[in-house]
């Protein structure tokens, strides 16, 4: 007895954590800091970390009131029905549920490349196929509506991330909306908004009502379309990464979808309570973007290499040769990701960090590149 045929299935690689690089390295975990995973450099929200040691007595009951609870004040935040949102086990389980509901074996979806990985596995999970469009035509990752369009052959999923990992750029709403205008009607775009909170523009999710409504008057067509979903997470701006709770934004007509293709009680209630004290925590993430935005100016500003806009929290750098370059910094206690997994082999991503964080990661690397 052996698995299927997964040999059209790529491995999924996360950032290096400090304690698996100092292990080893033979060193003291304290003298590195972790810049490769785009995790949020204050932490979680305190209002959260309240909310985890106050749900510990409760693991032994299933999440259902707070799952309710959860999805309520998300529908709230955004003007959209309770029905509309799909809580998850992070914004990958959201992408599960929108393959499950979505792909019929041998359907395709169009992706980015480069871009997450996980776009393409959840398709292959659930078999279908990938096909993919290229973000580095122009040189300098400009997300346009073109670069899709001219690849797009009818495929059932078209994924766009905004901002992109691992550039930062993003895509206008009006690419996404005439993305979703030029594909067949059959085509669900779906908007990925993991690092939605730090770009400095307005969510997809606006299209998502807007397009939904009978009434609305978009660029060609007066009659309602139920082709965009937006996925939203509470790993980045809100610090809750550990906990993988993450959400899709949905058209009307799909809601009822959720209760035949979701994971039983996929969020728990730890992670329920958690975010739902963490969206209310606009301190938190305010504070949260400001030093991000902070950071990745200092490191376009000063460091001696070629950088990338990027509208998220992290900095996209050109450094010749991305696996020597992170292998050194690391030795000097910067961990930063190597992009050559994302076909990027001269390029490193490095995370916004605190002020001093970000200070010496642009130490470290100008010393490396000198």
């Amino acid at each position: 007895m052996r698995p299927r045929d997964l040999s059209d299935h790529v491995e999924y690689r996360a950032g290096r954590g400090i304690e698996e690089v100092a292990r080893e390295l033979g060193r003291d975990p304290e003298e590195f800091v972790k810049l490769a995973s785009n995790e949020n450099m204050f932490g979680p929200s305190p209002a959260a970390v309240d909310a985890v040691e106050a749900s510990a007595d409760e693991v032994h009951h299933y999440p259902t009131a707070d799952h309710q609870d959860l999805t309520a004040a998300i529908a709230e935040r955004w003007g959209v029905a309770d029905e509309q949102v799909w809580l998850a086990n992070g914004g990958d389980g959201a992408l599960d549920y929108l393959s499950r509901a979505a792909l019929e074996p041998g359907d395709a979806v169009l992706v980015p490349a480069p871009g997450f990985a996980y776009y393409g596995m959840s398709a292959r999970f659930h078999h279908g196929e990938v096909a993919e469009y290229d973000v580095t035509g122009d040189g300098g990752f400009a997300l346009t509506a073109d670069a899709v369009l001219d690849a797009y052959d009818g495929e059932r999923i078209v994924h766009l991330t905004s901002p992109h990992n691992p550039s930062g750029a993003r895509f206008t709403l009006d690419a996404i909306e005439r993305i979703a205008e030029e594909t067949r009607e059959e085509t669900l775009v779906v908007v990925d908004e993991a690092y939605g909170e730090f770009a400095d523009a307005p969510s997809a999710v606006g299209l998502v009502k807007r397009r939904d409504d009978a009434d609305a008057s978009h660029a060609t067509s007066h009659a309602p379309r139920d082709d965009v979903a937006v996925l939203r997470t509470f790993s980045k701006a809100y610090g809750l990464a550990g906990l993988r709770l993450g959400y899709a934004i949905v058209p009307e007509s799909w809601a009822e979808a959720y209760a035949r293709v979701n994971t039983p009680f996929a969020a728990s209630v730890v992670a329920c309570r958690a975010g739902l004290a963490a969206l209310d925590d606009d301190e938190h993430v305010e504070q949260t973007v400001e030093m991000a935005r902070w950071s990745r100016t200092y490191m376009a500003e000063h460091v001696d290499a070629p950088t990338y806009e990027s509208h998220a929290n992290f900095l996209l750098v050109e450094v010749g040769d991305a696996s020597a370059v992170a292998e050194a910094l690391q030795e000097r206690g910067v961990i930063v990701r190597d992009c050559s997994s994302f076909g990027l082999p001269e390029c490193v991503r490095i995370t916004c960090g605190t002020e001093a964080e970000t200070e010496r990661a642009v130490r470290e690397l100008n010393e490396v590149l000198a």
